[in-house]
């Protein structure tokens, strides 16, 4: 069993940064692949990026590569994203997946998923 908990959501000015947190508990934090999720009112749910396990891999959506950086820490058993140059756009609830299976994860078919936090990005 995983809990993920998210934090770190708020109200940023467009063109600001965040950088969200999710720490799980669990003693086998370290062997999932993990990811973010938001969905923004009235949208569905969308996938954001994903990093594997060992963090060789990264993966993200278009609409954020190169704005957004996910990481992990396996000793605080938390993985981040940290997003910068926020836009209106970006404005969601932010929740973080974790699975096994990597191709789950970055299709949001996961076995756990966090409660989420509110990310509200004004023009």
């Amino acid at each position: 069993q995983v809990q993920l908990v998210e934090s770190g959501g708020g109200l940023m000015q467009a063109g600001g940064s965040l950088r969200l947190s999710c720490a799980a508990s669990g003693h086998t934090f370290s062997v999932y692949d993990l990811g973010w999720f938001r969905q923004a009112p009235g949208k569905e749910r969308e996938f954001v990026a994903a990093i594997t396990w060992n963090s060789r891999s990264t993966y993200y959506a278009d609409s954020v590569k190169g704005r957004f950086t996910i990481s992990r820490d396996n000793a605080k058993n938390t993985v981040y994203l940290q997003m910068n140059s926020l836009k209106p756009e970006d404005t969601a609830v932010y929740y973080c997946a974790a699975d096994r299976d990597l191709n789950r994860v970055r299709l949001g078919v996961v076995d756990y998923w966090g409660r989420g936090t509110q990310v509200t990005v004004s023009s």
